[in-house]
């Protein structure tokens, strides 16, 4: 149990005079805001200064030489508690702008001697206090006298030079008086709208992770930098405000509503959140904490929360279990927001979500709405402890959070839904998802550095499909290879030894070792480290290659492009210890490790006339290839009795088999027979990873002669699956239409064509609706187009809003395709927060795909500007316009769009820049080398 930190009693005294004093500023200031900002105006760029000089810049931006300079905070100050007041104003002042004031103490430690207070704090006005930007006292002792003070834009720092320097083990208090803006830029103390009942609201609402607390308030932002914070909100009557704590008392005033919370846990800054709002909730009360769920009125009478609120009582009490360890909080609110970037955060104690990702409507959403908002609530729960409770010192290592969150996810959700199976499905969204990024010569390991991630643009690269799913999938492997029981016991010993403490990955490791040490039963061929520093330290992973004729087992690294060159040195020289389960015609055998590039002879895999399958249910995160003869009797199995095998190991051959083939491991024709036996398959798992194999044949010829003679041959396998529609029924709809299986354009025309006769009315079942939608706009015109867009505006139900303004990006005239892209600019039209995901959806369209390129080429500057400096999904908009690049020439538009725009820069997206060279690269070989033979396969097994 870690300590939290209090103020004395004499300290509280004066800080809550002091506090009486400031809600008077507060006002003061909201009224004053236009004068202030004027004024503030006259200073350079965001800063400020007092009348003492600001120091020189460096002359080698490059090196800094000044503490300020850097982007990482000294190690001299300890932050121990936070007094802070806001007050959010939900009305525009004269010049149209949302803001809020507040003041703040922070109580911290000097830990080694300074002259200096270095504090994070990005886009606030600070109120001159005695001529300086801040104050500075102590308790029972005198505090150094201010020197000077000013603002460092660059590093977002507020900086006092004191004239002696603070005592070491002495506290000190630091008071700020600020205000803001509540811009809609979905980043800090942020402005949400929606309209209900005709009447436009106004929500105060907040996102801090990774680095935005800053903008909030001034702050000690950076994860190791816990604190307790006591919070105080000053709100509109006829609002309610909520943070991280239980609400400990509201207070009516003539200047608003003053509520009061209980202290938080000792916590970083990132898990802060404030909100403002009059939103509905229901609640109900489990083992002794209150469950709370929040939306917009219309969305709790409508009941869209009913299933939030009995999932998340099943699901903590399984991670009460899971980890051996209580939930740490009085309460669980979780809160629907109409205007949320990421798709939810784990705010500790107020959990923050996107509506789609919380909202069930029990007659409007469809089972996949369902899944999401299970396995949403199942992830930011499970960071309640692994995240929360338990935090990462630096960003270096954000994969530790995310990806067992992403792995845990599965199990909380399991628990709550045990029919559905959804345990499986992390070989779709996680593993096979991942193994595309990963098998890239630009992929990067799991975690490096700390000196490699200072800049705010670098952490939110860190919020990458590596950290999330192959974290997910290295810790599930790691589970199994210990077993379960053993995973549990080191994780919750390493979860109570670190309690309300931060980490690095080490200490896990150090933990899963002593557990593997206290369990005879558990042989391991070295130790936990050793094994996983193979999988976190090095990119990539190995595909293992199988000689069933003689033993021979080896692994290699796999690169989607075997000719691309890999910069990247490896102190582990690309080798793994990989750990095999296997089966031998059926039956499953004793794992066995691959220590080394290559086992000569292991005598049990020589099969004979058995089939093998190595890398059952794929419990390993690598691929598997096989000799030709072994290969053979697969897909004989496939043929004959596919059931045999697991839905996840179906998946995985056709998976394996594809990807390999684009390494130029197997031959193409090999992968393509895979799918032959699709005709026979009715499991969505199988399915869904052969047609996301297929896409790329789609994406590299649906603009070729080879595309017809690919529509044929997938027509004739989904036919019989389409004629039945059993549950795999969205795949069946889907591809039918898309490949012209008779009667599915009607189908689709007709359901849509009666909404649209009677819009009170929707005839279409929950679950095809996205794929009903879609190919109705596909195949009818403006008509289609904008009854969509009503229906879309008149949404109620957050994931109907959703699949409309997915569908509209399917139509296939032109100027609506480029009417929608101008749309995205607009936030009246399309929320910001939707944006770029928009942009993706119609770049996924061939005829859009060249209208999306030209639109984000000819508005970049303005894009990036508002989307890119920090947003955890602009790398998508990168990854999903380039998709479908194949050519010479869509290479080379591609490299000049990247040098004419280095000045401007491309922000969390630089990486993703240089994947898309280097998959348009890939992509032009492999058209290049297979298209002929492709060709030739598609139009003989469609004869």
């Amino acid at each position: 149990m870690g300590k939290g930190f209090y103020i004395s009693r004499k300290v509280g005294l004066g800080l809550l005079l002091t506090a009486i004093c400031a809600f008077i500023t507060i006002i003061a200031l909201s009224i004053a805001y236009d004068k202030e900002k004027k004024k503030n105006q006259t200073n350079s760029g965001d800063g400020q200064t007092d009348s003492s000089s600001m120091p020189t810049t460096p002359t080698t931006p490059s090196v800094p030489k000044e503490p300020w300079d850097r982007y990482r905070l000294p190690d001299s100050l300890l932050p121990l508690s936070y007094n802070l007041t806001l007050r959010p104003v939900l009305e525009p002042n004269a010049d149209g702008l949302y803001i809020f004031t507040g003041n703040s103490y922070v109580v911290f430690k000097c830990e080694k001697a300074t002259n200096l207070v270095i504090i994070h704090a990005n886009k606030l006005n600070l109120t001159s206090i005695n001529g300086h930007l801040a104050m500075l006292t102590a308790e029972e002792h005198s505090a150094p006298i201010v020197e000077k003070s000013w603002l460092v834009p660059e590093t977002h720092y507020l900086v006092l030079q004191l004239q002696s320097p603070l005592t070491v083990g002495r506290t000190y208090v630091l008071q700020t008086i600020f205000q803001g803006e509540l811009a809609d830029d979905l980043e800090g103390f942020y402005r949400s709208e929606y309209i209900e009942n005709g009447v436009k609201k106004i929500v105060a609402t907040s996102q801090m992770q990774a680095t935005y607390a800053r903008k909030a308030f001034p702050c000690f932002d950076e994860p190791a930098m816990k604190a307790v914070f006591n919070v105080t909100i000053i709100h509109s009557h006829g609002t309610v405000a909520l943070s991280n704590g239980r609400e400990t008392g509201t207070v009516d005033t003539d200047f608003g509503r003053v509520t009061t919370f209980e202290p938080t846990a000792r916590m970083s800054t990132y898990l802060l959140a404030f909100i403002v709002c009059d939103f509905a909730e229901i609640q109900s009360t489990q083992r002794n904490v209150l469950i709370r769920i929040w939306a917009r009125r219309k969305a709790i009478d409508d009941r869209q929360g009913d299933y939030a609120l009995n999932v998340t009582g099943p699901i903590l009490e399984f991670y009460e279990r899971y980890y051996n360890a209580a939930y740490p909080l009085s309460k669980s609110d979780q809160i629907a927001l109409p205007d949320f970037n990421a798709g939810a955060m784990e705010n500790w104690g107020l959990v923050t979500y996107r509506e789609t990702a919380l909202l069930y409507d029990p007659i409007i959403s469809s089972t996949g709405n369902k899944e999401r908002v299970i396995s949403v609530i199942a992830h930011e729960l499970a960071h309640m402890w692994f995240g929360n409770l338990v935090t990462v010192r630096w960003w270096n290592d954000l994969w530790l959070n995310e990806g067992f969150a992403s792995y845990v996810e599965y199990l909380g959700a399991d628990y709550a839904e045990p029919t559905w199976n959804i345990k499986d499905h992390i070989i779709l969204y996680d593993v096979h998802r991942v193994f595309g990024v990963d098998a890239l010569a630009s992929s990067h390991p799991l975690s490096c550095a700390e000196d490699a991630v200072s800049t705010p643009a670098q952490i939110s690269e860190m919020f990458s499909t590596i950290s999330y799913s192959k974290g997910a999938a290295v810790l599930r492997m790691l589970s199994e290879f210990l077993s379960e029981p053993v995973f549990v016991k080191g994780l919750s010993s390493y979860l109570n030894a670190f309690a309300f403490g931060n980490t690095v990955y080490k200490d896990l490791w150090d933990h899963l070792q002593q557990a593997v040490d206290s369990t005879p039963d558990v042989k391991i061929p070295h130790t936990v480290h050793e094994i996983m520093n193979r999988w976190t330290l090095q990119m990539g992973f190995p595909v293992v290659t199988i000689d069933t004729r003689t033993g021979s087992i080896t692994q290699k690294h796999f690169l989607l492009d075997p000719e691309s060159v890999v910069d990247r040195l490896s102190q582990f020289n690309y080798t793994w210890f990989v750990p095999i389960k296997w089966m031998k015609s059926g039956v499953d055998q004793q794992q066995f490790w691959l220590l080394h590039k290559r086992d000569t002879n292991n005598q049990m895999i020589a099969s004979g006339n058995d089939w093998v399958l190595a890398n059952t249910n794929v419990s390993g995160y690598f691929r598997v290839n096989y000799d030709q003869g072994n290969w053979d009797r697969l897909l004989s199995l496939l043929n004959s009795n596919h059931q045999t095998l697991s839905v996840m190991n179906r998946a995985q051959i056709i998976d394996d088999a594809f990807n390999l083939a684009r390494a130029k491991i197997i031959d193409t024709t090999l992968a393509l027979k895979t799918t032959k036996y699709l005709s026979k398959e009715t499991g969505y798992i199988p399915w869904e990873s052969a047609l996301r194999n297929l896409n790329y044949y789609i994406l590299m010829f649906d603009r070729t002669e080879v595309y017809g003679a690919l529509k044929s041959y997938l027509k004739k396998q989904i036919q019989p699956l389409y004629e039945h529609l059993k549950y795999n029924q969205i795949n069946a709809i889907g591809i039918g239409c898309k490949m012209g299986v008779e009667g599915c354009k009607e189908l689709t025309r007709n359901w849509f064509k009666q909404w649209m006769d009677n819009p009170a009315h929707n005839p279409i079942h929950p679950n095809l609706k996205s794929t009903v939608y879609c190919y109705a706009v596909a195949f009818g015109g403006h008509e289609e187009w904008d009854f969509a867009w009503r229906m879309f505006k008149n949404a109620t139900v957050a994931s109907e809003a959703s699949r409309l303004r997915e569908a509209m990006a399917c139509t296939q005239v032109p100027w609506l395709l480029n009417r929608y892209l101008e749309y995205t600019l607009n936030p009246s039209k399309i929320r910001k927060q939707d944006a770029t995901a928009t942009i993706q959806y119609i770049a996924r369209n061939i005829v859009g795909m060249p209208l999306a390129w030209d639109f984000v080429r000819a508005r970049w500057r303005y894009i990036f500007e508002q989307y890119g400096r920090g947003s955890f999904s602009f790398a998508g908009l990168i990854n999903g316009i380039t998709r479908r690049f194949s050519t010479e020439f869509e290479l080379e538009e591609l490299k000049k769009f990247k040098v004419e725009n280095q000045d401007i820069g491309f922000g969390s997206a630089t990486l993703a820049m240089e994947q898309a060279i280097e998959k348009t690269t890939a992509n032009i070989k492999w058209v290049a080398e297979n298209k002929a033979q492709v060709l030739q396969w598609f139009t003989d097994e469609s004869a």
